[in-house]
């Protein structure tokens, strides 16, 4: 049985608090070891669902990987992997098992892994990674589920991505970092995991060049060598949650362990409608004493506002004075938690692509469902502020992209369980 979280709203956040590394960037990462020519140690993974699978899939493939959640590190030995085929159950089950494309194929020049699962946002198309393997020499086919891509040998080309995609900038470069000659992508994305991403293979002997601009330069090396650490970002979703959460609940609280710069974009909205946000060094203080103020907001690429935390904000704009908007313009189904926080009360309703949201409102609890990872944060940050107990089911959802999500907010002063 699914666990659920309860919550008895009313709790102002109050207290100190660490974000943890980066879901979008270990999850990356963590394939992008099959490159490597020896060992490598990886500090900051989050104990999280999709980074239990991506281990388990290597783990299968015939890597040695040592996982101390005590202290959130990785030893990973990929020298005695010999398959280019996925497990299916494991890949089909969580989205970022796509990297495992570009991964494999850049070490056998050959890779088999199934269409990927994790959260529904609607047709996500793969069509910007297969141009970019093709234009480097490597045939695709799609036979009952399975993607299978093959190449005598990776050329260097020049790649223009007609839509800026996360998923095909990582999948290109790791694949490109072991191709003859240099690989040009054009329209890259630049968010912070990229940028890790390149630091990793970097560290590792690869020449990535343009990481976090919207053309990256990768010159293709023989091998890339082991024996060094490399220490995964801090999470800018769970850091932009966590502010969200204090914002709404009127607390006091300090996110330790971020980078202010990928906050820009929320902090500049949080600011915008009222609520204070200080910076110091590697922390970033949320407070807020006044009334709420309406806002318009368009969810774009980095660093725009992310589309990660549309459904948070969401929340938090239902306290706000005023109609406020939200433009969606990266996945279709975003808006999937709208209907659940309606039954709490929320006045809001959905035109095209665009949320329109009525406030203040007072939010009422009851039982919802997580539809998906950031759906699932928002109904609990409405549970933090609503009156009477709200239940949030599906909790799966959460575990997959939040590390002690509960336990960070129980220790902030939220009534929240798991049951």
């Amino acid at each position: 049985m699914d666990n659920k979280l309860q919550i008895c709203g009313g709790c102002q956040l109050k207290g100190e608090v660490s974000a943890s590394g980066s879901k979008n960037s270990a999850v990356a990462v963590i394939p992008a070891a099959i490159l490597l020519n020896g060992a490598c140690r990886i500090e900051n993974i989050p104990d999280i669902s999709d980074v239990c699978v991506m281990i388990d899939i290597l783990h299968k493939l015939g890597a040695k990987v040592d996982h101390d959640k005590r202290n959130g590190s990785l030893e990973i030995d990929t020298s005695g992997i010999q398959s280019f085929a996925a497990p299916f159950s494991e890949a089909k089950s969580v989205r970022a098992s796509s990297y495992l494309l570009g991964s494999l194929l850049g070490r056998f020049k050959e890779a088999q892994v199934p269409m990927p699962g994790g959260c529904d946002f609607g047709y996500r198309p793969i069509d910007q990674h297969i141009k970019g393997f093709e234009a480097m020499g490597a045939s695709f086919d799609m036979v009952h589920g399975l993607m299978t891509l093959k190449a005598l040998k990776l050329e260097g080309a020049s790649i223009y991505l007609d839509v800026i995609s996360v998923g095909a900038t990582i999948n290109l470069m790791m694949a490109a970092v072991m191709a003859e000659g240099t690989t040009i992508i054009e329209n890259a994305a630049k968010e912070p995991h990229v940028v890790d991403l390149a630091n990793f293979l970097n560290a590792a002997g690869a020449g990535i060049k343009g990481a976090g601009t919207d053309v990256i330069r990768i010159r293709g090396v023989s091998r890339l060598h082991g024996n060094f650490t490399h220490a995964v970002i801090p999470d800018q979703i769970e850091t932009g949650t966590l502010m969200i959460a204090a914002a709404a609940t009127g607390g006091i609280v300090t996110v330790n362990n971020v980078i202010p710069k990928h906050m820009e974009s929320l902090s500049a909205k949080l600011s915008e409608i009222g609520v204070e946000v200080e910076e110091d060094g590697d922390s970033i203080r949320v407070l807020r004493h006044s009334q709420l103020r309406k806002a318009n907001i368009k969810t774009l690429p980095y660093p725009g506002f992310p589309t990660d935390l549309h459904p948070q904000m969401a929340v938090l704009l239902c306290l706000a004075d005023g109609t406020s908007t939200i433009n969606e313009s990266v996945w279709d189904l975003r808006f999937q938690y709208v209907e659940q926080l309606s039954r709490m009360g929320a006045d809001m309703h959905v035109e095209g692509r665009i949320a329109i949201i009525r406030g203040p409102v007072h939010f009422t609890g009851t039982s919802v469902d997580a539809r998906d990872l950031r759906a699932g944060a928002a109904m609990v940050i409405a549970g933090l502020v609503a009156s009477g107990e709200t239940t949030v089911e599906n909790v799966r959802y959460i575990d997959r992209g939040y590390e002690k999500f509960s336990e960070k907010l129980a220790a902030l002063g939220a009534n929240i369980r798991r049951i």
